[in-house]
């Protein structure tokens, strides 16, 4: 990012290129729709583009870029609110299926967790997406999210217990 910040911009085709499917996959986990992921990763990159003077040295770079991925996302349910994932339009979520006999249960299992996760409100569900789906460290998220590294601990426990409690309902259990 030093090189794109001091003007070489041909360098942010290396960024692209190690960043790009973490990004869609946040995205995805959001909208549930393909094609509004991969537009808000173009446009993610064009604010990086545009915005590249406001990026500081020795600042992470993955936490920039979520949290201006945060603020296209934004901007996106601002512009197209039809556009929140729910429960019937996510697709896009390939089930690995550990072996032939348990595949219809891990569908089943797979599908409930998808209407559970798409039922929760936003700001649980980005943080469950930024830590369990895209493996980033609490101290990236915490920047990505401006807040303390324990105040994430305390929003990923949350949304992990919620998340548990919408998984076990709508499989007709209790947690």
């Amino acid at each position: 990012m030093r090189e794109v910040s001091g003007g070489d911009v041909a360098r942010l085709e290396v960024l692209f290129e190690r960043h790009h499917r973490a990004l869609f996959q946040f995205f995805l986990h959001q909208t549930g729709n393909r094609a509004t992921s991969e537009d808000l990763v173009q446009e993610v990159f064009f604010r990086i583009l545009k915005y590249r003077h406001t990026w500081k040295p020795g600042t992470g770079f993955r936490a920039w870029l979520f949290q201006i991925g945060r603020n296209a996302w934004r901007d996106q349910v601002g512009r197209h609110p039809e556009e929140i994932a729910t429960p019937d339009t996510m697709e896009g979520f390939a089930s690995a299926a550990p072996s032939p006999a348990r595949q219809a249960e891990d569908r089943e299992e797979t599908e409930f967790l998808r209407r559970a996760l798409a039922s929760m409100p936003a700001e649980k569900k980005e943080v469950l997406i930024l830590s369990r789906f895209l493996n980033m460290k609490y101290e990236e998220i915490a920047a990505a999210l401006e807040c303390e590294v324990g105040t994430v601990k305390v929003r990923v426990y949350r949304a992990l217990r919620e998340l548990g409690e919408r998984f076990f309902a709508l499989r007709g259990e209790r947690a």
